[in-house]
């Protein structure tokens, strides 16, 4: 078990007040977890459990449930769903973390799908991360830490076209040693 799967059982496990369902849906199989993800007046704790395991065994039917948990309020359920998207093998994947990474109404909650998008190498992956760090570069914007994220992503990434928009991150002192770091790591063009 690796250090997510051991951090998100636990914490579920609180959350559920370590109730023998917990302990069940903890030892189910595929089909069983399957079904929760579907049935009604299921809390919160049981999809996302069912979620991250049927992800990281790379079964598609826990998709839709975790891309709304990688979009969820509570950072520690959308770092989870990150790490089990990464590992499922959705071709979707991309798409959907590019799409919420982007969506200038939720970009509160664009951190982690702007860290799966560059964990992917996606296509989708460097023109989201562009188009999201280009707007965080306004004056006064609050989510520095997602402009933070991107800068980072794009120079992990490489890719020249991120060039004009990391050097426009030079101008914003809380960007700007990152944004050198980042540079350094694109090709130069000759």
């Amino acid at each position: 078990m690796d250090e997510e799967s051991r951090s998100l059982t636990e914490r579920l496990r609180q959350e559920s007040g370590a109730t023998p369902a917990f302990e069940h849906l903890a030892a189910s199989d595929e089909a069983e977890l399957a079904q929760v993800l579907t049935a009604p007046g299921q809390p919160l704790w049981a999809r996302e459990l069912a979620a991250f395991r049927l992800g990281l065994a790379g079964d598609r039917r826990a998709f839709e449930s975790l891309v709304l948990l990688l979009n969820h309020r509570d950072p520690q359920r959308c770092a989870s769903a990150a790490h089990a998207l990464a590992r499922l093998g959705d071709p979707r994947t991309a798409r959907a973390a590019a799409a919420l990474a982007t969506n200038e109404l939720r970009v509160a909650y664009a951190l982690h799908p702007v860290r799966l998008l560059v964990e992917l190498r996606a296509p989708e992956a460097v023109p989201a991360l562009i188009a999201t760090l280009e707007r965080r570069l306004r004056p006064h914007d609050p989510y520095r830490r997602v402009a933070l994220a991107c800068v980072e992503g794009l120079g992990t990434l490489g890719d020249p076209r991120a060039r004009t928009v990391l050097n426009e991150a030079l101008a914003h002192p809380t960007l700007a040693e990152a944004a050198v770091h980042a540079l350094a790591r694109i090709p130069r063009q000759r």
